[in-house]
């Protein structure tokens, strides 16, 4: 492959764009992983779908609506989850299926698929602009400001919410916190690995990080390294063979997972 291609303005702000909500991700991702909400961001992203297809129907851009519809869908699965004792994961199958299927009715009243809609059920990370790179950039910074002003009471809670409580973290607002950045996350990335594939970029760095990791904060070094380098490879194969980026970067990603599953079963890996 020649070295030619990271001279091009396309890749650079793919490359730059990708690692970015790669690292973004890998952050949120890690919390919801310890927290046992692995599938958290795959209901999101489905009830995105909602708010994309929505957005395409009323001539709206369509991120601006699954923004919305994303933090709306976070906080009605932690009330469902709360108000009426119904286990995480039931809530998150709830959401997940009526997310899709919302997005699939309101499609059919607008006549059906279209190009637009390919590309964020897909993923279109090539196609960035400059003026996505920069939102992209700016709004990652705000969410990670806000994990690193909180990130104590976050890391708190997550492990042991019963002492949280007890020491005085308001833990049910810092659940509130947290799901509203994971939303905002799971709408930021949907342009680099599309709908479908979302949950992949939260959960497989992280499980494959916790394998290496003697603390949370080298885990979650291990973690964004992991998926920065899935998804640069992955963006790069992809351009090499002109295949999809999404799955390149997540069949990488399964790669790096499958490669330390067989290292640890040999017996070469010790985190002790």
């Amino acid at each position: 492959m020649s070295f030619e291609v990271l001279t091009y303005g396309f890749m650079q702000r793919a490359i730059l764009t990708g690692a970015i909500i790669a690292i973004l991700s890998s952050v949120i991702g890690l919390f919801l992983v310890l927290r046992r909400y692995s599938l958290f961001g795959d209901a999101l992203a489905h009830s995105s779908f909602g708010g994309i297809a929505l957005g395409l129907f009323a001539g709206v851009y369509p991120l601006w609506t699954a923004y919305g519809v994303s933090i709306l869908s976070a906080l009605i699965i932690t009330k469902i989850k709360t108000r009426y004792n119904i286990s995480g994961d039931a809530s998150i199958a709830v959401l997940l299926s009526s997310g899709i299927a919302a997005g699939l009715v309101i499609i059919s009243f607008s006549g059906g698929f279209t190009l637009d809609i390919f590309s964020f059920l897909f993923g279109s990370i090539l196609l960035v602009s400059v003026n996505d790179t920069v939102v992209i950039a700016a709004l990652a910074g705000a969410i990670l400001m806000v994990i690193l002003l909180f990130f104590r009471q976050i890391l708190y809670s997550t492990f042991n919410e019963k002492q949280a409580k007890v020491s005085g973290v308001p833990v049910e607002k810092i659940n509130y916190l947290l799901i509203i950045l994971a939303g905002l996350t799971v709408v930021t990335s949907i342009q680099l690995v599309g709908v479908l594939l979302i949950s992949a970029l939260f959960v497989i760095p992280n499980v494959t990080a916790i394998m290496y990791g003697k603390s949370f904060k080298q885990t979650m070094f291990i973690s964004m390294s992991f998926s920065v380098l899935s998804v640069v490879s992955g963006i790069l194969i992809s351009y090499v063979f002109d295949i999809t980026p999404a799955g390149t970067i997540v069949i990488f990603s399964v790669g790096i997972l499958a490669v330390t599953m067989g290292i640890k079963s040999a017996g070469l890996l010790s985190k002790n």
